[in-house]
């Protein structure tokens, strides 16, 4: 399981070499926070692309009305046999990449770097590990706040209104005291409900991205549906999670980030080992925020790559 996991998060935070010709639209794009108020428990908050800052031409468009809330919107409109992908340049220096569907449907990208400049660009492949520009934008933004980039849907961790994981992350955490009991409610059920697909595991290609109505369905996933889906029925209960990817030490690892406001930002929560997902502490949810705590640290042994 452990190397199958490394692959996959190895096509998560896959970059290509890449050739570019020069961008157009030279001009930063200043996009600013105004009146927003952090959402509570229970809250479902959803993207939408607004249309009211938009970067169009005939084959795709970036939809970054929203940018403050810490997401994009694009879409494919041109040859539907086309490989596209969409890479994000953050003000940190970090590079995510995406697959972008040709399909011609809206998807969701985050903004997980932080304030600043970033560089959006929609790519599509010509030969090998080329790629020509299709479309880009530059924007400065400054979000409404840390965690907006985590309360939200985005393409790997993709849900909607109707989504199956909504209701059933209702039920579960209603009589919850608050967000450390839904940590562990939410992880106790995904463990117990779900089973390792192996065949998947065995099969699985680069580029894979988690169907979450689908895996509560077959009630099977591999490592990455796991975290994914765990992500999103906190975040669907307006708890603010970060579905992180790096390393603890040496090793490839995944964890989940909660944040409350008794105890901030509580790393590596629920964390897979190269074996299996843990909790940090079965017995957390009972002792409240003070036991959550003793688990923070100074957090140096965690290396962070990429956030989703």
């Amino acid at each position: 399981m452990k190397k199958k996991f490394v692959k996959i998060c190895t096509a998560i935070s896959l970059t290509l070499a890449i050739s570019l010709p020069i961008l157009f639209g030279t001009g930063a794009i200043v996009v600013e926070a105004s009146g927003f108020v952090p959402n509570n428990q229970g809250k479902l908050t959803l993207p939408v692309a607004a249309g009211t800052d938009v970067r169009q031409n005939a084959v795709s468009e970036i939809d970054f009305s929203h940018a403050r809330y810490g997401y994009i919107m694009a879409r494919w409109q041109g040859p539907a046999t086309a490989d596209v992908f969409l890479r994000i340049d953050g003000p940190d220096g970090i590079i995510y990449q995406y697959g972008l569907n040709p399909n011609g449907r809206w998807e969701v990208f985050p903004l997980t770097c932080g304030n600043g400049a970033y560089v959006i660009r929609i790519l599509e492949r010509v030969e090998g590990n080329r790629a020509t520009v299709a479309n880009s934008i530059n924007l400065t933004v400054t979000l409404v706040d840390e965690f907006a980039p985590f309360l939200r849907p985005n393409q790997f961790v993709n849900f909607n209104a109707d989504s199956r994981l909504v209701p059933l992350s209702t039920d579960l955490t209603a009589r919850a005291s608050g967000p450390l009991e839904s940590v562990a409610i939410v992880y106790n059920w995904v463990v117990n409900n779900i089973e390792y697909d192996f065949e998947l595991a065995e099969t699985v290609q680069s580029g894979y991205v988690p169907d979450l109505d689908h895996v509560l369905y077959v009630r099977r996933g591999i490592c990455f549906d796991y975290a994914s889906l765990m992500t999103a029925m906190l975040r669907s209960q307006g708890i603010p999670t970060r579905l992180v990817i790096g390393f603890v030490g040496d090793v490839r690892h995944a964890w989940i980030s909660v944040f409350t406001e008794e105890t901030g930002w509580i790393n590596d929560i629920i964390r897979f080992d190269g074996r299996e997902w843990r909790l940090m502490d079965p017995t957390f949810s009972s002792t409240g925020g003070e036991a959550a705590r003793r688990f923070v640290g100074d957090g140096q042994n965690h290396r962070p790559t990429h956030l989703h």
